[in-house]
């Protein structure tokens, strides 16, 4: 039997409270959705790049075996990243905290800021491996860290435009 009681009705509205939950564990969806965009990002260039394309191994500078030895250390702490990420999720769903947009800013800036340091660090500074082994790097390079840029300033600016400061301020505007 279904009641027409408006108080049992589900409401899109948010529950009493929810934005002080989200301010007060700003961090954890930041940092939860950083380590899922940094996992997310290190799986597909693994995939991709590695396994799929074969345009290079995490360590180039050695063996062949040696290479895929280090895509599997790879891949594996990009793994456990992506499962931090998601037992965090999980904990601020279970908590009711969880703030989608703040998390999603987490996400972008992960995925962008491992890919530059990938495309800067290890590309470029450590040498441990190129995108791709061609005589002109340049196109590559650049595609690479244009979008590693674009993904970490999204993800920036979703992250400020979350802060706890603001969030707190919407909720008491409403």
């Amino acid at each position: 039997m279904t009641t027409s009681d408006p108080a049992s009705a589900p409401s899109s509205a948010p529950a009493p409270g929810s934005a002080q939950r989200r301010a007060d564990r700003s961090a954890q969806n930041a940092w939860s959705g950083v380590l899922f965009g940094l996992g997310l990002v290190a799986f597909i260039d693994e995939a991709v790049f590695h396994q799929l394309l074969h345009w290079h191994h995490f360590y180039d500078r050695g063996t062949t075996e040696l290479g895929l030895v280090s895509d599997g250390v790879f891949h594996a702490l990009s793994w456990f990243a992506t499962i931090a990420g998601l037992f965090l999720l999980a904990d601020l769903r279970r908590r009711d905290a969880l703030w989608w947009p703040r998390w999603l800013g987490g996400v972008l800036a992960g995925a962008g800021g491992f890919q530059l340091y990938d495309g800067l660090i290890q590309h470029k500074l450590m040498g441990l491996h190129q995108i791709r082994y061609v005589e002109n790097l340049l196109p590559y390079d650049i595609a690479w860290n244009v979008s590693a840029a674009v993904l970490l300033a999204a993800g920036v600016v979703l992250l400020v435009r979350t802060s706890p400061a603001r969030a707190l301020a919407h909720a008491e505007a409403r």
